[in-house]
């Protein structure tokens, strides 16, 4: 028995953030329905190339899929209406990732459904949530990762902003709504009251600034894109080119950087006040960068 057996989720979703977050909760043995639009060919990834499986079946709609059932519903529609809510009254969530503005014409928020199952939770992603003159904008991933400021401190210094390789927002969002979700279904089958849950990409992707943002705010720092993928606040923790390929060398403690110096064969290291500390190693990243990359480039360490 997983530990979702026995939860039921339905949900108007499509692409990334939703399908991520219920993608989840499938695998952990809730009972996901996803509900599409058969006028508009179903969910919009089902035609996601390039490579496709069949009609309206891509290897990128699987994978954000498997382990959830579907339907097919018109929600503009009366009969899809009714349908809806015979769903809910059996149904411990209902979730989509829909424009801010378009649950509340959909009939798919708690005012509207818990005349149907008063304990029914209803989560939402939105770009900019649900309550301000953006909520009808639509939002995507790379946008997201823009707009926040995240792509101004990813990539090489010399080079242009760079966005993060995978949908990261995407699934950031989704695991947050997930979470809110979850606890709300517990504190429904309590209190017998459920509730609307948000989660919004702009939000998350804010969120993701974390400590850079805090540095920032509480002392002035700005933190820029760092050479080789360094870490914005201690070395050796970038990539660095070996004699056969490139690899990643983290120390975040004292014990990590010992145990590198003497699987070098250059424990002296230690002992150079320009490394003696995490501190003088971030002061003197650049010597210390010139340093390692001449001993990788000849030395063959064991993994």
């Amino acid at each position: 028995m997983k530990p979702l057996t026995g939860v039921r989720l339905l949900t108007i979703e499509q692409f990334g953030a939703a399908p991520y977050g219920s993608l989840f909760l499938a695998d952990l043995g809730a009972e996901v329905i996803k509900i599409e639009n058969e006028s508009t060919g179903g969910e919009a990834s089902r035609s996601g190339g390039p490579f496709l499986l069949g009609e309206n079946d891509s290897l990128y709609f699987q994978g954000w899929n498997t382990n959830k059932k579907s339907i097919t519903l018109d929600l503009k529609s009366a009969a899809g209406q009714s349908a809806l809510h015979r769903l809910v009254g059996e149904a411990d969530a209902v979730m989509n990732n829909l424009r801010g503005d378009q649950p509340g014409k959909l009939g798919l928020t708690y005012e509207v459904l818990k005349h149907h199952n008063p304990k029914i939770v209803c989560g939402h992603i939105s770009a900019y949530g649900r309550d301000n003159s953006r909520a009808g904008r639509p939002g995507y991933d790379f946008l997201m990762q823009a707009e926040a400021g995240l792509m101004s401190i990813t990539g090489d210094p010399e080079g242009d902003p760079a966005r993060f390789g995978p949908s990261v927002i995407d699934f950031m969002t989704g695991m947050t709504l997930t979470v809110g979700l979850l606890s709300a279904i517990l504190g429904a089958r309590t209190t017998g009251k459920g509730c609307d849950v948000d989660a919004s990409l702009f939000d998350v992707a804010l969120h993701q600034l974390n400590y850079s943002a805090t540095w920032y705010l509480n002392a002035g720092f700005e933190v820029t894109r760092q050479a080789r993928s360094s870490h914005f606040s201690c070395t050796p923790a970038q990539t660095f080119k070996a004699s056969d390929g490139w690899i990643f060398i983290m120390c975040l403690t004292e014990n990590f950087w010992k145990h590198l110096i003497e699987a070098l064969g250059h424990p002296e290291l230690g002992k150079d006040m320009r490394f003696a500390t995490m501190e003088a190693r971030y002061q003197n990243r650049a010597v210390l960068t010139e340093i390692l990359d001449s001993l990788f480039g000849t030395n063959t360490m064991e993994h």
